[in-house]
């Protein structure tokens, strides 16, 4: 648990080339395995949006990871836009190059499950990252969140808002309905406030789109339709700053909260606009991911551990924003800021390792 934060633990036609590094600081692993600390290893990240700040948080901490290990040349790839075939298109391309392991985050499962099952094949270790496998994948190691908690953790925050025995509305926004990271957010939100504040009617999740433009449009039309209601929470990240952006333009009482740590929505932490933002820490995410395949690479020849690696995450309010913002300021600020977690985490892997099956 980091010290100073409140955590839980719990198109096709654009190839993005984001880092082809070879990352030669730092110290090489220590073991006598396969990829052996004497040899450079070919490794790479897949992501479902380079534009979005959640899988930039999530490539900066990889290649973190990377640098940091030493001997590593490391390539990251995305679409510019949410596109899973795209993004199929990128990993297979990237499989071909990235030999020694690929960490493969994704915003629609089903459709990487023969693709990631063929890199396996080859015998090429697949991390996941963010959303769980398929059974079929033959990928048996996950790093990610409780999202479900995670949407827990904010609906507590939005309840110790809303004053005692809450009557009303709340609005909920998926981005991408039927990606488990998100609908499980959503479930988090929507069974908190059935608990705790049965005066309260949930209504959604309606889907928000992770397109900017078509996210504000969508929050737009909801805010419209339900002007009265209580909050207007999203578990996206383009939900965040939009939320916060229309809240001003209408001068808005509600209460608005998203997900992530985009600048912008940084910035309607900071101004007040959203009262929190729900931080999976994606950057630490992707660091644990690549740092336990180079590990599993240099000293188990190649043999991840199975099961859920489970990564925190946390609030960020007015009690902590400025020191969320000044972590952000650079991956070196940031490494240093999760570097106790990281120790820790990385010292007891199997404190953290939870059934494949369970991860939510």
């Amino acid at each position: 648990m980091h010290p100073r934060s409140r955590t839980l633990s719990g198109a096709l036609g654009a190839l993005v080339l984001l880092c082809a590094t070879g990352c030669g600081s730092g110290g090489g692993g220590s073991g006598d395995g396969s990829g052996g600390s004497g040899r450079r290893l070919d490794m790479g990240i897949a992501v479902a949006n380079i534009s979005l700040n959640f899988a930039h948080e999530m490539v900066l901490g990889a290649e973190s990871a990377a640098d940091r290990a030493g001997k590593v040349d490391f390539k990251a790839v995305g679409p510019p836009n949410t596109d899973g075939p795209a993004e199929v298109q990128l990993f297979q391309n990237l499989t071909a190059r990235a030999k020694d392991g690929v960490v493969l985050e994704n915003l629609d499962p089903p459709i990487f499950t023969r693709p990631a099952a063929r890199a396996v094949d080859k015998g090429i270790p697949v991390v996941a990252l963010d959303t769980a496998p398929t059974d079929g994948s033959k990928v048996t190691f996950y790093v990610g969140n409780d999202n479900y908690a995670l949407g827990e953790l904010m609906a507590k925050e939005a309840l110790e808002r809303l004053g005692d025995d809450p009557r009303g509305e709340v609005v909920v926004g998926v981005p991408n309905p039927g990606t488990p990271v998100l609908d499980n957010r959503a479930a988090g939100i929507a069974d908190t406030f059935a608990k705790e504040a049965p005066g309260v009617k949930v209504l959604g999740p309606f889907q928000t789109y992770s397109d900017p433009g078509q996210n504000h449009s969508s929050w737009a039309s909801q805010v419209a339709a339900h002007p009265q209601a209580l909050a207007f929470l999203g578990v996206g990240d383009a939900d965040s700053y939009n939320l916060a952006k229309i809240k001003k333009e209408k001068g808005g009482k509600w209460l608005t909260a998203g997900f992530d740590v985009d600048p912008k929505t940084l910035d309607a932490v900071k101004d007040g606009s959203n009262f929190v933002t729900v931080d999976p820490q994606h950057f630490l995410k992707g660091y644990l991911s690549t740092a336990i395949l180079i590990e599993s690479v240099r000293e188990n020849d190649g043999k991840l551990p199975d099961g859920w690696f489970l990564s925190p995450g946390g609030v960020v309010d007015s009690s902590n924003i400025d020191e969320v913002i000044a972590r952000q300021k650079s991956p070196a600020a940031a490494y240093r800021w999760y570097e106790p977690v990281i120790d820790e985490l990385l010292g007891d892997q199997e404190a953290e390792l939870k059934p494949l099956k369970d991860a939510r």
